[in-house]
């Protein structure tokens, strides 16, 4: 037997290989040993670090809610702003806003203001009314209500309509901009227990889908459900829409002007109300809702005059000492560190202008002509001693052969935008101009001004806009070669595209002039974050030029036009006039890229660059967009005619700088009043996203023969195709193809395909441009409306 057959057992495992081993670090030869780690008291050690790291987030967390708990409804808080909407007309709001009104006054005052401080409730709250009928009214309220209260009538007579037609519209809108903390409140319910709460069941079951889930229904008859309601309302912590919280903003309580007598037809505009959401530096600049963009010239803190805890035996709510208030501290701006109003950009007239060159310029210039001139066209089996003759020959005929012509790789679109020798261009240049016009850009503006047009006109214009969407929707992109014009001519500014997805087109290749006016942020991301993060640190250092949130001021807005500011303070009684500060760089023109979808109620056609209203978070303002495809995996986009239903699409338009995430609502200007085209998000900001125009040129076969086939139709002069032999040819059955040859004089042409072609397929071809939105002629014409 040997010895390798016998067998071995795995040893023990032990901690000690001896009961001696285990006293060996007590004894005076431990010193010499290396020490060894020991797994487990590191991994204690890890594991208290931990619990101790979550600890402390969790006390972080605990002590900002308790920051954000007290600063909404501290004593040195604003006004909670409750906005009483009816879901339908049979809703009367006013009654139950006098009695939210009466049940927070204090016994000794009448509900005088819309603004009460109840120290039973230890409450300030604001109840505002949002009439029904008037859209922009209702639009401007959910934009800075805290908490948004429907109301519903459950009266037999209204229990088969809760909700309207204009109450279910406003809802989406609302939900477009972002719903705060919204109750339900139930009115009209009978008097009997059992059906009082059958009903108010019965209500809550059919209005639940149009809620979430954390709504709550509330009765709202008797004080005593008042009571309940505003108990539960004010233990609760106020949810409002991430966007209004990353910018200070005030809801003002008071407007009026101050004639400048220095620059006649502008005045000082004098906001008042209290400031909400972050701290507001005297340095910054504001946007006032509707108006535009403005310095502020000083900012003037007055005492509050509803404040939480009064002093004894002293009434600030009467209204007749309202107009005295007290003036506590006035702050001014320095003209070092207040930021400039800029708009748009002033571009250098010079400096395009050509200057002298340089020994370097001259150098690369015969490095460029050398090359230039080993690319030459020559006649084949020329010599080089014989190339060297045909150097000095600029005007030679050697465009007519093709075949022979040296080019780039590079250079797949025509060869005629890349050859400026082209004989169809030299005989008549000034026709090239026809190439600037489009058939779109014809009728892009008749309509900006309606005044100017007849009823008949208009409704002709209507019903020829109608007609083109839906001949977009049956045939898009596709067009008609001209038969007075020449399509070389005509489509001089298309070029052909192997690929939109991955063919390569420069942006800064010949831009439009209305981009010198505008400002490029070399990366937009790290910029917004550098400026939120300022924001924040200034706001956490107290100075001297900054007022804290929930304090009562006077905003002095300088150079506004009179007329403006006029009509600003009448349109103060209908909604609430908005100031809202504005981020660093906020002011400065862009091209602002949204993502908007047509809104379901609005069934006629959205043009591309229709002048529209756009409302984006606080801000108002007139654009002219242009859309397309929202191809995330491109760095080239198709433009798009129309705004078509059911789907997303991107807006692009020059409107001033905002830092998403904004929620958009886009208006247009109706008969009477505007209405609701779309609604969306803003996306991204970059000037130097590609959005392409496609056409569509269609020929029909006439004879075919396998994979060749003899098309017309598509031209009607033999010179278009062969500016356009380069570009490749596809059916609608799914062939591709090439030009070989023209064929006659009246534009047929002989193709070859990579198939079978059917008789009845249709050949296409496909040229693209770049398009840009259309300059808005006044950013800010809202009041003029």
């Amino acid at each position: 037997m040997g010895g390798s057959r016998d067998q071995v057992n795995k040893a023990h495992k032990t901690r000690f290989s001896s009961k001696a081993t285990r006293q060996i670090h007590k004894t005076s030869n431990a010193g010499n040993r290396i020490s060894k780690p020991n797994k487990k008291n590191a991994a204690k050690g890890a594991r208290d670090a931990r619990i101790q790291r979550n600890k402390m987030l969790r006390t972080q967390k605990r002590d900002a809610l308790l920051k954000e708990k007290r600063a909404s409804s501290g004593q040195n808080s604003p006004p909670r702003i409750i906005v009483l909407f009816g879901l339908s007309s049979s809703v009367n709001t006013k009654v139950l806003a006098k009695e939210l009104l009466e049940l927070l006054s204090p016994e000794d005052a009448g509900a005088a203001s819309a603004t009460v401080a109840s120290p039973s409730y230890h409450l300030r709250a604001t109840v505002l009314v949002a009439p029904h009928g008037d859209l922009m009214s209702c639009i401007e309220m959910a934009k800075v209500a805290d908490l948004f209260a429907f109301v519903t009538d459950a009266s037999p007579c209204s229990s088969n309509s809760h909700i309207d037609q204009f109450g279910a519209q406003c809802l989406s809108f609302f939900r477009s901009l972002g719903l705060p903390s919204s109750v339900v409140l139930i009115r009209n319910l009978p008097c009997d227990p059992h059906k009082r709460n059958d009903m108010r069941k019965r209500c809550a079951s059919s209005l639940a889908s149009e809620f979430t889930d954390d709504s709550k229904f509330y009765p709202a008859d008797t004080k005593e459900e008042l009571h309940k309601f505003m108990s539960v309302f004010k233990e609760q912590r106020p949810s409002v829409p991430h966007w209004r919280g990353q910018r200070a903003y005030l809801m003002a309580e008071e407007v009026d002007l101050v004639v400048d007598d220095k620059n006649p037809g502008t005045c000082t505009l004098s906001l008042t109300g209290y400031l909400r959401a972050r701290s507001l530096s005297v340095n910054q600049l504001v946007h006032v809702s509707g108006v535009g963009d403005f310095q502020l010239c000083k900012i003037v803190v007055l005492k509050d005059p509803c404040p939480l805890i009064a002093k004894k035996g002293h009434n600030m709510m009467d209204s007749d000492e309202l107009p005295s208030v007290q003036v506590l501290r006035s702050l001014v701006p320095d003209p070092l560190k207040q930021e400039p109003l800029l708009v748009e950009n002033v571009p250098d007239p010079l400096g395009g202008e050509q200057t002298f060159p340089t020994q370097e310029d001259m150098d690369l210039a015969k490095e460029f002509n050398r090359q230039k001139k080993q690319k030459r066209a020559v006649p084949r089996g020329t010599s080089e001693y014989q190339a060297a003759w045909f150097e000095g020959d600029e005007d030679s005929d050697l465009e007519n052969d093709n075949d022979d012509m040296l080019m780039d790789e590079g250079d797949n679109d025509f060869p005629g935008l890349q050859d400026g020798n082209h004989s169809d261009l030299d005989d008549d240049k000034s026709s090239l101009e026809l190439g600037d016009s489009d058939e779109e850009t014809q009728a892009d503006t008749m309509m900006t001004d309606g005044e100017q047009l007849t009823k008949e006109q208009i409704e002709a214009e209507i019903r020829k806009i109608k007609e083109a969407h839906a001949e977009d929707e049956e045939y898009p992109d596709e067009v008609d070669a001209p038969t007075d014009v020449l399509a070389l001519k005509r489509f001089a500014k298309y070029r052909g595209l192997k690929s939109i997805r991955t063919c390569a087109w420069d942006p800064k290749e010949s831009l439009p002039p209305d981009y010198a006016r505008l400002f490029e942020f070399e990366n937009f991301a790290r910029t917004q974050k550098a400026v939120l993060a300022k924001a924040q640190d200034t706001e956490q250092s107290s100075n001297d030029e900054s007022v804290p949130t929930g304090t009562y001021v006077r905003l002095h807005v300088k150079e506004v036009l009179s007329d403006v500011a006029t009509k600003l303070r009448e349109a103060s009684k209908r909604f609430p006039v908005i100031a809202c500060g504005l981020l660093q760089h906020e002011s400065k023109m862009s091209v602002l890229h949204f993502s908007v979808k047509k809104h379901e109620t609005y069934d006629a056609p959205i043009k591309s660059k229709e002048s529209l209203i756009f409302h984006v978070g606080f801000r108002q303002f007139v654009a002219r967009p242009i859309f397309s495809s929202d191809a995330i995996r491109s760095g080239n986009h198709k433009s798009e005619r129309f705004l078509h239903p059911g789907r997303f699409s991107m807006a692009s338009v020059y409107a001033p700088v905002s830092f998403p995430p904004l929620p958009l609502i886009v208006f247009k200007q109706g008969d009477v009043e505007p209405t609701v085209a779309a609604v969306g998000t803003l996306r991204s900001i970059d000037p130097d996203r590609i959005i392409l125009k496609r056409i569509i040129l269609t020929g029909y076969p006439l004879r075919v023969q396998k994979s060749k086939a003899t098309v017309r139709y598509m031209f009607h002069h033999p010179r278009d195709i062969t500016w356009f032999k380069k570009v490749e040819l596809w059916t609608k059955c799914g062939r591709r193809g090439r030009v070989k040859e023209a064929v006659g004089t009246h534009g047929s042409m002989k193709c070859l395909f990579n198939g079978v072609v059917q008789q009845h397929d249709t050949v296409c071809m496909n040229l693209y441009k770049r398009v840009y939105p259309k300059w808005p002629e006044n950013l800010y014409r809202i009041l003029d409306a």
